[in-house]
């Protein structure tokens, strides 16, 4: 018997209140599935996209979504793991969220000055950087600015450097697997319906973002994203209130 299963099926417990990753997650139900009337809460993995339209304040927007995939160094649940950008001004974002990424700085995370610390374990940075890599073999473009901080992080740590990649596609996991780190992919998409469908096009569905200028259409375009939690102009945002589902 794993340690999962001693644990649920201990007649000791009696709610079972689980984060973490799909697979274990999937342990724990199968656990308690013969242990009625045990009750179960299960928050999982997320591949949380933000779509970004065309009306949009593009400098905005780019500083909110840095802020949104890469602190805790990208390790939230929540955090904006894929965006979708209308096409119209998807190189306008691509810039400004390079001219963010430059002020950002990589390091200590007891430095007071630090924006991005590291990752949790050597694990986790083969595991990061192990998308990054397949999505440049597959042709993604790594747009990440020139930062001294991402280029020469402490030597003492489990540090990855904020990745901004370009030119995505489904066909690479950074783009459909959790990455839980600070990587940026950026799609662009034609209209609402393409990223729509892109942004379900996952087995993930935890959190996703809409951001509009026409809140109105934000509130419209919800109803079709498979997300448990949608934001219009903010994303992991704990306070219910701040939410529109």
């Amino acid at each position: 018997m794993t340690q999962i299963e001693t644990i649920v099926r201990s007649p000791k417990i009696q709610l079972v209140c689980f984060t973490g990753s799909v697979a274990n997650g999937l342990a724990v139900q199968t656990a308690a599935n013969d242990r009625v009337p045990l009750r179960v809460g299960l928050e999982l993995g997320g591949k949380d996209p933000a779509y970004v339209r065309s009306d949009v304040d593009v400098k905005w927007a780019a500083e909110e979504l840095v802020d949104g995939a890469i602190f805790n160094s990208g390790q939230s649940c929540c955090s904006v793991e894929r965006i979708y950008v209308d096409e119209k001004i998807h190189d306008e974002l691509v810039t400004a969220i390079q001219g963010v990424l430059k002020g950002y700085r990589l390091g200590d995370p007891f430095d007071k000055n630090t924006h991005v610390g590291p990752v949790v374990s050597k694990r986790s940075v083969d595991a990061i950087h192990g998308q990054v890599k397949d999505a440049l073999a597959k042709g993604a473009r790594d747009a990440t600015p020139e930062n001294s901080t991402f280029q020469n992080p402490p030597t003492d740590g489990n540090f990855v450097a904020p990745t901004l990649l370009t030119d995505v596609t489904h066909e690479m996991d950074v783009m459909t697997e959790e990455t839980f780190g600070p990587i940026i992919p950026v799609m662009k998409v034609k209209d609402d319906a393409e990223a729509i469908k892109l942004m379900n096009d996952s087995q993930f569905g935890l959190t996703a973002s809409i951001w509009t200028k026409d809140v109105s259409k934000g509130h419209d375009l919800i109803d079709d994203i498979e997300a448990g939690t949608v934001f219009v102009n903010r994303c992991d945002y704990p306070a219910p209130v701040s939410c529109f589902r």
